[in-house]
């Protein structure tokens, strides 16, 4: 069976280049026939953007700081200016302070555990928020998480907090928007090397373990991500919602690492 997105369009936010998971999303969305538009936060990441953003048929951009009010209204005034409605959003937006992602979580600063959960779970809230009154024939969003939520995984510390309360917006979002035919979903990709990624400590020896332990001997690829997201966004995923889609390779299932490991 082949999955058309072919009519749909939709807002991809988070790329920061072209190992982004959200690019990976993008391309395979491109590829089943979707239109795109995109976000990005300053200039330094919209040049960066433009050249990608072109690749796959898109000059719709639209700068937007997730922390500011005025700007997410400006971003989806924008979108709507253009297009009228919307078939999806893709959410692939996270930040702490990487100075705080070492050490203990009990350590963790006021300022960074604010700032980590407001730009990493409030944020797809804000964003379901206008989004979803740009979907009268309802729609989808997706966000992004990781296992980290709710498994302590070295050098993650407030991050997986802020997954934690990703994953919990992702259920109460599916609840409130279900009866609007507007579906929430999380895909939970293991280790993967990213720009974001490379930001947690000891990224390479995740890695590495995952893909040495996991069932399928393999971590996650930008291509199998993109391929869930096309599914969960496409009318074949209509019945799927409040759901934690894990790209793993099956690591997830795992009590211990492969005997031949140990």
């Amino acid at each position: 069976m082949t999955i058309s997105m072919t009519g749909k369009r939709g807002l991809i936010m988070g790329v920061a280049n072209e190992r982004s998971i959200a690019w990976g999303i993008a391309k395979a969305m491109s590829q089943a026939g979707a239109e795109l538009a995109f976000s990005y936060q300053g200039e330094a990441f919209g040049k960066r953007l433009e050249p990608l953003a072109a690749s796959v048929g898109s000059d719709l951009m639209v700068d937007v700081d997730v922390t500011d009010e005025a700007s997410m209204d400006a971003a989806f005034a924008a979108l709507k200016d253009k297009w009228g409605t919307i078939d999806f959003v893709v959410h692939a937006i996270a930040f702490s302070d990487k100075n705080e992602l070492t050490g203990r979580i009990s350590d963790t600063s006021r300022a960074n555990f604010q700032n980590s959960l407001t730009i990493s779970c409030f944020s797809f809230i804000d964003v379901a928020k206008r989004a979803s009154q740009m979907m009268p024939d309802g729609g989808t969003l997706l966000t992004l998480t990781y296992q980290g939520s709710n498994r302590v995984t070295p050098f993650y510390n407030v991050m997986g907090v802020a997954k934690a309360a990703l994953e919990s917006a992702t259920r109460y979002l599916a609840n409130d928007l279900g009866p609007q035919g507007i579906r929430v979903n999380a895909i939970s990709p293991g280790p993967m090397k990213t720009l974001a990624g490379a930001a947690i400590g000891g990224a390479r020896k995740t890695y590495k373990h995952t893909d040495a332990n996991a069932p399928l001997r393999s971590n996650a690829t930008l291509e199998a991500v993109g391929g869930t997201a096309v599914y969960l966004a496409s009318d074949a995923g209509a019945c799927t919602t409040g759901e934690i889609i894990r790209v793993d390779g099956g690591y997830h299932v795992l009590g211990m690492p492969q005997s031949d490991n140990i």
